[in-house]
């Protein structure tokens, strides 16, 4: 009966010792494990965006040739009409 409670206690002192390791373990690396997770939700929620990933924000035109198409108004000194009827004046 000596050896049954021996290897029950002996038991127990190793799990306490894991249980204990493994939560110092955690305390001093939780600054990685945070980081680590971070990481792992970021690449979670920017794959399940598919194709729209990097490319949140549109490309801007570069100058005026993108601009410019030959059925758009003339935005000068005259006025702009709208298609609502009314007008905007002044230079732009």
């Amino acid at each position: 009966m000596q050896k049954i409670v021996n290897i029950v206690a002996v038991a127990s002192g190793v799990v306490s010792l894991a249980v204990v390791g493994s939560g110092l373990y955690v305390y001093v690396n939780r600054g990685a494990i945070v980081d680590g997770v971070k990481s792992q939700v970021m690449e979670a929620v920017t794959g399940s965006l598919g194709g729209l990933g990097g490319g949140l924000t549109p490309e801007l035109p570069t100058g005026t040739n993108d601009l410019y198409t030959p059925d758009s108004p003339q935005l000068g000194n005259g006025p702009v009409e709208l298609g609502g009827g009314g007008e905007i004046s002044g230079s732009f």
